[in-house]
């Protein structure tokens, strides 16, 4: 597997979810729950921060304050809290917001040594028997997916809607 990939091919479905979605339509409701496409793409813009702060601990270390909240409490928790934070800003915000949050995470993955992608145990929250490179199939990939999915659906009931 190479990480790289995975990271850059759940960042390119996702913009292909949004590419041509009107912003018109980002805050409204009932794309994932209660939650807007703003929601979600501020959703995903606090896990590339927590991706970051991950990332960053492999190599340069520093603060966590993504990583510490979300062990305090927990991922729900921590999903109401960011997205709540996210709440005033336009969505071209937060979209940029993800954006450089997303390239952020990449440049910091693109400097960490293959062999230490496939190291379990390097996660110990995670999991023991996990590597890096599970956490970002699992939390990162697959999330991604799932929520481009939700973003699609919810396009087509705006086409079929407009239809």
């Amino acid at each position: 597997m190479n990480p790289l990939d995975v990271l850059k091919y759940g960042n390119t479905t996702l913009r292909e979810s949004l590419h041509d979605l009107p912003l018109t339509q980002w805050e409204t409701g009932g794309v994932c729950g209660v939650w807007s496409v703003k929601d979600i793409v501020a959703h995903l813009a606090s896990y590339e921060h927590l991706l970051a702060e991950v990332l960053n601990g492999f190599l340069d270390g520093g603060d966590t304050p993504y990583l510490e909240e979300i062990g305090t409490v927990g991922p729900l928790g921590f999903n109401d809290i960011e997205v709540d934070k996210r709440r005033g800003q336009s969505s071209e915000d937060i979209h940029q917001e993800y954006v450089t949050a997303c390239a952020r995470a990449m440049e910091l993955a693109q400097r960490i040594p293959a062999d230490l992608w496939r190291d379990p145990g390097t996660l110990p929250w995670y999991g023991d028997e996990y590597a890096l490179d599970d956490f970002i199939v699992y939390s990162y990939y697959g999330h991604k997916r799932e929520h481009a999915a939700q973003i699609n659906v919810f396009k087509d009931q705006l086409r079929t809607t407009a239809g």
